[in-house]
C-alpha cells in the first residue's frame, strides 16, 4: 500500500511538470518584426523658419588715439564718461624742440623768399633793359633767369618745410575725430607720451554710443537666405522682458574661413543710452525656406561621422541618399538632395539599416 502511494505522488509531480512546460510554451511572446518601419511620402512644402543666434552691440565708431608727436602732457580737458563733440579739443601736449623747429623753418623760407624776389626783380631789369639792342648779352639774361628760378625753387621748398612743421606742432593739441563718450583715459599731466608707446594703453578712448551696431555671425547653411533689410527681433540679457526690432544693415558678402559663417550688422539707434557697447544679445532671424528643400522629421535624418542621409525604400528596396540639411523648425528639419516628390521615407530610421535592392 505504501508504495503505491509513491508511485502516485511521482505520477502527480510529472504531470504537474509537464503541465508547466505546456504553460510557459503558450505564453512565449512571438518575435518582433525588424523589417516594420514607418515611411512618410515626401510633398512638396515651403517654410519660413526662425533661427536663434548670439549677436553682440559695438559701437558704431570706435578709436583708441595715440600721441602722433613725442611731448609731455600739458592739459587734458576730459575724463572718462565726457561728452564730446567732433573737433573739440581733448588734451595738449608740450614739445619745445617742435616750436623751435617751426620757427626755425619760418625764418628759412622768409630769407629764401627774399633772395627769391631779389632775383626776380634783376630778372625783370635786365629783361627790361635788353629791349635796347646791344646793352645787355643774352648770356646775362639767361644766367639772370635761372637764378630767379633756382631761388624759386628754395623758397617753395623751405615754405614745404615751413608747412610741415606747421603740421608736426598741431599734432600738439589733440582733438575728437567726431562725437562721442570717453570710455577710458590713460594719461595724466606731466606724463610722456610718443609714438614709440603705441604697443602701451591709447592716451583716451573714444566710442560713439548714440548708435551702435549689432554684429551677428550668420553659419554658412543660412547666409545665402539673408539680404539687405531682412528683419531681426532680439533681446538683451541686460533688460529682461522687452523685445526689439531691427533691420539688417550690411552684410560681409563671405565667409569667415575658420567658422564657416558670413558677419552681418544691424544698426541700433541709441539716443537714450538704452544700450551699452559689449551688452550681449539673442537675435531671432528669420529665414526663407528653399523651394527645392523638402521638411521632414529630424528622426529620418541619420548623422554618421562620415556622412548624412536619409532612406528611400521602394517596396522592399532600401536605398540611402545623402542629404545636406538647412533650417530646423520644431521637430522638422530641411533636406536637399536627390529626392523627389512622392518618394517614401523611413521616419525612425538609423544607422542599422542596410541598404537593399
Amino acid at each position: 500500500m505504501k508504495h503505491i502511494v509513491q508511485i502516485t505522488v511521482i505520477i502527480f509531480i510529472i504531470a504537474a511538470i509537464q503541465s508547466c512546460g505546456d504553460s510557459k510554451a503558450e505564453k512565449a511572446p512571438t518575435q518582433k518584426n525588424k523589417d516594420a518601419y514607418t515611411l512618410m511620402m515626401l510633398q512638396p512644402h515651403h517654410s519660413d523658419g526662425v533661427v536663434k543666434l548670439p549677436g553682440v552691440l559695438q559701437p558704431f565708431e570706435f578709436v583708441q588715439i595715440f600721441p602722433k608727436v613725442s611731448g609731455f602732457i600739458k592739459d587734458v580737458y576730459v575724463d572718462r564718461g565726457s561728452v564730446v563733440k567732433q573737433g573739440q579739443i581733448l588734451m595738449r601736449l608740450e614739445a619745445p624742440e617742435i616750436e623751435q623747429h617751426v620757427s626755425a623753418a619760418k625764418l628759412k623760407y622768409s630769407e629764401a623768399f627774399a633772395l627769391y624776389l631779389t632775383s626776380k626783380d634783376k630778372y625783370n631789369r635786365l629783361l627790361e633793359t635788353s629791349k635796347t639792342p646791344g646793352t645787355v648779352s643774352m648770356f646775362d639774361l639767361q644766367a639772370t633767369r635761372s637764378r630767379m628760378q633756382a631761388d624759386s625753387a628754395t623758397a617753395q621748398g623751405e615754405y614745404a618745410n615751413y608747412k610741415a612743421q606747421q603740421t608736426m606742432y598741431s599734432y600738439l593739441t589733440v582733438t575728437a575725430p567726431f562725437n562721442g563718450v570717453i570710455t577710458e583715459r590713460n594719461v595724466h599731466p606731466g606724463a610722456l607720451v610718443g609714438p614709440e608707446t603705441r604697443g602701451n594703453s591709447p592716451m583716451l578712448v573714444l566710442q560713439q554710443q548714440s548708435k551702435l551696431r549689432m554684429v551677428i555671425n550668420v553659419p554658412e547653411e543660412y547666409s545665402a537666405q539673408i539680404t539687405d533689410k531682412s528683419v531681426v527681433h532680439f533681446t538683451v540679457n541686460a533688460l529682461p522682458g522687452k523685445q526689439f526690432k531691427g533691420t539688417v544693415s550690411r552684410t560681409s558678402g563671405s565667409l569667415n574661413d575658420k567658422f564657416r559663417s558670413e558677419t552681418i550688422e544691424v544698426d541700433i539707434a541709441n539716443p537714450d543710452n538704452m544700450f551699452k557697447p559689449g551688452m550681449y544679445a539673442e537675435v531671432l532671424l528669420t529665414v526663407n525656406g528653399n523651394n527645392d528643400a523638402f521638411f521632414v522629421p529630424t528622426s529620418a535624418v541619420v548623422t554618421t561621422t562620415e556622412r548624412k542621409y536619409v532612406i528611400v525604400a521602394n517596396g522592399d528596396s532600401k536605398k540611402w541618399v545623402d542629404v545636406t540639411t538647412g533650417n530646423q523648425q520644431n521637430d522638422s528639419t530641411e533636406i536637399f538632395g536627390d529626392l523627389h516628390i512622392a518618394d517614401k521615407l523611413i521616419v525612425n530610421a538609423d544607422y542599422q539599416i542596410q541598404e537593399s535592392k
